[in-house]
């Protein structure tokens, strides 16, 4: 593996979570591409930590569809199979739906906001052609809800496949009409103002599940 330049260390020592979300997210922005060999010692150098932490988070990794591990022989990044972006894709779309349906009833108007700010800074990525930025404030967005429905069953296993869709979706950002997007936001945080969980619902399933999985066209 080629080790990046810079240490995500930042001055303090990772936890267990830390070291799994550092991994996850080197994987979703491809820094550590599809196909490459993931070696625990080069990581554990990487990241300024003991191997321990590195293989329980390769095993997470493993579980969501991530990674690929093979006992005895070798542990890589999972190739972006279409199968596999398609079944987390509906996974993640109707825990969505769920959180909406849950969560509505309960936002605040502060929560409220908390939605339309991350509406605008994804709107201003999306202009930019910022995929990381963008995908930051589309998590914020969404996280309003998942927040409001106090699940934790439904937080879970959005962190499990969520990281799946939004790795296809970096690496094929500029084929995705992100303006849509953001105007479905916009009609979420008004059913969400007027209090209509299900139509909220209807649409955070609609949001999620007409992500484009396979090549651009194909789906």
């Amino acid at each position: 593996m080629p080790i990046p330049s810079s240490s995500p260390m930042k001055g303090r020592t990772l936890l267990r979570d830390d070291v799994y979300r550092q991994l996850r997210d080197a994987i979703v922005d491809g820094t550590l591409a599809p196909g490459e060999s993931l070696r625990d010692g080069e990581l554990a150098q990487w990241l300024g930590v003991s191997r321990t932490p590195v293989r329980e988070a390769l095993l997470r990794l493993s579980e969501s569809g991530l990674v690929v591990a093979r006992p005895g022989r070798s542990t890589t990044v999972a190739v972006v199979d279409e199968e596999s972006v398609r079944n987390a894709r509906d996974v993640v779309a109707a825990m969505q739906a769920l959180a909406a349906r849950l969560g509505v009833p309960r936002l605040t108007e502060e929560q409220l906001q908390a939605m339309r700010d991350a509406n605008d800074r994804f709107t201003t990525a999306i202009e930019a052609e910022d995929a990381e930025a963008a995908l930051a404030a589309d998590d914020a967005f969404h996280d309003v809800l998942v927040v409001a429905a106090e699940n934790p069953a439904i937080v879970s296993v959005l962190e499990q496949y969520t990281p799946v869709v939004r790795r296809a979706e970096t690496l094929r950002f500029l084929s995705i009409d992100r303006f849509a997007s953001a105007e479905r936001h916009a009609q979420l945080i008004d059913l969400c103002a007027a209090g209509d969980a299900e139509g909220a619902s209807r649409l955070a399933f609609h949001t999620w599940h007409s992500l484009p999985v396979g090549d651009p066209g194909s789906d």
